[in-house]
Order: structure tokens, then sequence, then C-alpha cells
């Protein structure tokens, strides 16, 4: 499921995006952060789809040696045990899988075969699938754990695809570790006869809500919290602090002020760490310094408006 961390770090591409733009459109900006944040699951789908075709260009292999002139008895009588593995045919068989792709316009790995290629070799050469194929135990538990191996050890470390994959959809870059953490919750609580859904990457209605207002209501306090935050910074031109800095202390004001369900500490702990991730090595601290003066002020005037687990 899309996590908040997630969702505050698509607001703030959003943000920084529409500032350098200068747009002024926001409902048509609200409408686009939307539709990025669930394209995720887009990316979710092809990964799965992904393991599909390399079964799927695995048979094609053992067919074409079956026809060779001179083909030996390990041709004509393959191991098939990926061919039938039962995890690999339920993502094929799932109706909520097949059902979003008829309505979507996805990529279809049989046309970008590249990739496909590139995972099987691997596979192919790996130990993981030479001992699948030459294990004594079978059943729906080995084929799940061997999935795992694969999807874990094979598939998502790829660098070529992770590259293709930032061609196709920029976004997909942050997407990228929520989609596949997702898939390993999901395959290593897959039962037999359970088909793959798709709920685990669903935005909720309270999440869509939180998303929506958080960026509203940061962009149009922009230049209300610019003021606040020279204030508490007198040593420093706004213009030197980082773009991602300012962006995400005004995102974290903004849940101070007008989202009162949300403890402070939770807030400044979680731009913190974003700011590891996007900014400069020092701005966690930097902007640790300037919330904690603001949220001091903000106590001290009353202005916060917190409640329940806010309080904290």
């Amino acid at each position: 499921m899309v996590n908040r961390r997630h969702i505050r770090i698509k607001v703030m591409q959003s943000i920084y995006a529409v500032l350098q733009s200068k747009s002024d459109n926001l409902p048509k900006e609200e409408k686009f952060l939307l539709f990025n944040i669930k394209k995720a699951t887009d990316l979710y789908i092809l990964q799965l789809l992904l393991m599909v075709e390399i079964r799927n260009l695995a048979l094609e292999h053992i067919e074409i040696k079956k026809k060779k002139y001179l083909a030996t008895d390990e041709d004509k009588n393959p191991n098939l045990r990926f061919i039938n593995n039962e995890v690999i045919q339920l993502i094929s068989d799932s109706p909520e899988i097949k059902e979003f792709i008829s309505k979507s316009k996805l990529i279809d790995w049989k046309d970008n075969r590249e990739y496909v290629r590139i995972l099987l070799d691997e596979m192919m050469e790996s130990d993981i699938y030479r001992d699948y194929l030459n294990s004594e135990k079978a059943g729906f538990f080995e084929d799940r754990s061997f999935v795992i191996d694969l999807f874990k050890n094979i598939v998502a470390p790829n660098e070529k695809l992770f590259d293709y994959y930032e061609s196709l959809n920029l976004s997909w870059v942050d997407d990228y570790p929520l989609v596949n953490t997702t898939i390993l919750k999901v395959l290593k609580q897959l039962e037999k006869g359970q088909y793959i859904s798709l709920k685990q990457l669903e935005v909720k209605q309270d999440d869509e809500e939180f998303l929506v207002d958080l960026f509203r209501k940061a962009i149009l306090h922009q230049q209300e919290f610019t003021s606040e935050i020279d204030e508490k910074t007198p040593n420093w031109d706004t213009e030197r602090i980082a773009d991602m800095d300012m962006i995400l202390i005004k995102m974290a004001l903004t849940e101070f002020l007008y989202f009162p369900s949300i403890p402070t500490k939770v807030t400044i702990n979680e731009y913190i760490e974003i700011a590891k991730d996007y900014s400069t090595r020092k701005s966690s601290y930097f902007i640790n310094g300037v919330l904690d003066k603001l949220l001091k002020d903000y106590n001290k005037t009353g202005r916060l408006n917190k409640i329940g687990r806010g309080l904290l």
C-alpha cells in the first residue's frame, strides 16, 4: 500500500515542478499529481508480468531445442519445473491483472524481449535456478520460494531494467523500491490457488485527500512561509537556501498548521529523512533547526491546533 512518506515525496516533486514552471493552474497540477502517484500500479504489474514472460521465453527455447535435428535426450525430455511453476501461473491467470491490462496501455514485454532475454540468461546461469530444478522437494511452497529468490536476486536488482523503466517514466525511479518491496511482501504471503491482487498499491481515499490538501495548502501559503523562514534564518540569504530545503520546510509547516491529527514529531522526522535522500548532505540538520525554531514560536503564539496524538 502507498505510504505517507511516498505521498510526501510525490507532493515535494510536484511542488518543485510547479515552482520551476511558474504554473498557476492548480487544478491541472493536482490532476497530474493524482495520475502520477497511481502510475506505480503500472510498474507493479510490469514487474510481475516480467516473470511470466521469462517463463514464456524459456518455454520457447525448450520447444526449439526439441526440434533440433540432433536433439539430445535432455532436449527431448526437458525439466519443466520452471515452466509449470504454480506461482507464475497464478500471476498469469490473475483476473485483476487481466482486467487492468485490457483497460490500460501498458508496454508488452513481447515487444521488449531484450530485457526478458537478459534476465532469462542470468537466471539460467544462477545457482538459484539449478538448485530449484534439481531439488527433490516439489510443490507450491518450493515454487513460491524460487519465485521470491528469482525476483529478489535477479529481477529487482537489474540495472539495465531499472534504466529502462527510468526512460519510460521518470517518476518510477522513486516508485521502484516501494513496488519491489510490495511485490516481495505479496509473494511471501501468497497461498496456493490465490490470485495476485492489485489492492496493495491502491491509494486510499484518506491518503488521496491528504495528498491533494498537502499540495494545495503548501502552494497557497508559499509567500507566508517564506517570510517566516526569513525571520528564523537572518544569516542566510533566502536565495542561498537550496530549493528542495525550502520546499520541505514549507511542507512541514503546512502539516504543523493545517493537519491537526499529524503529530509534530512525525512531521519533523519524515522531512528530515526525505531530506537525507533528496537534498544536500547537511540539509537534514538545517531543516531540523529551522523547524525547531518555528515550532517553538507556533507553540508560544497558540497557532498550533493539534488534536489527539498530535499533541505528543
